[in-house]
């Protein structure tokens, strides 16, 4: 039955329709909120990132600022300032910083897979001497001599307890063969790359 009222306020039922297209208190609160932990991720990364970051002088400005802070009252109002600045910003601008963002995170995921990976190919090295076989195949120059004192002496270390010195070294040359795999992997795709680019 129809609201004998309605027409009597002058009310259209579109006028309603208008005004809950606009996003929510609590969407809005939460939009706010997002921004500002964009604006925090920011605060939290190295200062020469930050300046790489595509975004307005003032918005970098102030998340730079931010970083020299040390009082908490001060720094708490000044992320609240990067949560206003940030609020500023269109979506493409928003969007660009979020991408940035996660490549970041994307690279230090690699970054510590990678490090996993040299730390199995050392405790592999320590209770498998065939794993040395394996190693010194792949790399031929590495010194034999060496690395059998290292891993002889990093066995002694565990056993007795002591500071890991030889085990630490055994890392740094894993980590060394590592970067050079991945430089040699790196060059063979740009020499790829050269070659299609001249075709």
């Amino acid at each position: 039955m129809p609201n004998p009222n309605r027409g009597a306020c002058g009310f259209q039922s579109s006028e309603f329709e208008q005004e809950y297209e606009r996003p929510s208190k609590t969407e809005l609160k939460r939009q706010s909120n997002e921004l500002q932990k964009l604006g925090e991720d920011l605060v939290n990364e190295p200062r020469d990132r930050v300046k790489r970051v595509p975004m307005p002088e003032d918005v970098r400005d102030a998340i730079l600022a931010c970083q020299n802070i040390s009082n908490h009252e001060g720094r708490r109002r000044q992320i609240q300032f990067i949560g206003k600045k940030m609020r500023t910003l269109d979506e493409e601008e928003v969007a660009i910083i979020q991408r940035t963002i996660d490549s970041w995170k994307g690279l230090s995921k690699a970054d510590t897979a990678a490090l996993h990976a040299i730390e199995r190919r050392r405790d592999k090295l320590l209770a498998d001497d065939s794993a040395l076989t394996v190693l010194l195949q792949e790399n031929p120059e590495l010194d034999v001599q060496q690395l059998r004192t290292l891993i002889r002496n990093a066995r002694k270390e565990q056993a007795e307890n002591k500071p890991p010195k030889a085990y630490r070294e055994i890392f740094q040359i894993l980590k060394q063969v590592a970067k050079k795999q991945a430089g040699g992997k790196n060059d063979a795709d740009d020499e790829e790359d050269g070659e299609q680019e001249e075709e």
